[in-house]
């Protein structure tokens, strides 16, 4: 993470909150909080803290001026989470949209994932929950989906629209069809 993004949300954070000497205190807390815990993570937790602050109060991306639709990749801040779940900011393809949440399957671009994602042709023993996207136009990198990390969230989370798969595609119904095979682990959904 660069040290400079969490600077820029910090000032944003600061204006919205109206108090330069009450933000810059809580942040040198935080930071000696995090640090004997995550020092690995401090400014990615920062920055979550920093989003979190700014975009929490939001009902929707829609107040933020982002309309999005079923298919956009977007990169999004997923927050703190726990271990085995996706964190911070990363990308994440919406494939679906109720009531100002957005159904959101997490994604990385980290050539181990990809290297460990089920294909039915390159990697049949793969794992079954990574799903390789390949060459997406508008990403620099091949992508792999953390199926088994989908969740609603407040669309508020999204930090800007990078890509979009057509919800008629081929692929995107692939998405669709290893979606419902991982959530209920059944074999008889063709992939």
């Amino acid at each position: 993470m660069n040290k400079d993004l969490v600077h820029v949300l910090q000032n944003e954070a600061i204006k919205a909150a109206g108090n330069e000497d009450t933000w810059k205190n809580y942040i040198r807390y935080r930071e000696d909080v995090y640090y004997p815990y995550v020092s690995d993570n401090i400014e990615n937790n920062l920055i979550s803290e920093a989003n979190w602050m700014i975009r929490s109060q939001n009902i929707s991306s829609e107040d933020l001026g982002l309309y999005l639709t079923v298919g956009d990749i977007c990169f999004m801040d997923f927050g703190q989470a726990y271990l085995n779940e996706m964190a911070y900011q990363h990308f994440g393809i919406i494939m679906s949209i109720c009531r100002k949440k957005a159904l959101v399957i997490p994604m990385t671009s980290n050539p181990v994932q990809y290297a460990n994602a089920y294909d039915a042709k390159e990697n049949p023993n793969g794992k079954i929950h990574l799903m390789r996207l390949g060459d997406i136009k508008g990403l620099r990198y091949h992508s792999v989906l953390f199926l088994n990390d989908m969740k609603f969230v407040n669309t508020a989370r999204v930090i800007e629209v990078k890509a979009h798969i057509d919800q008629d595609s081929t692929l995107f119904r692939k998405i669709q069809q290893r979606m419902m095979q991982v959530m209920f682990l059944r074999d008889d959904i063709a992939w």
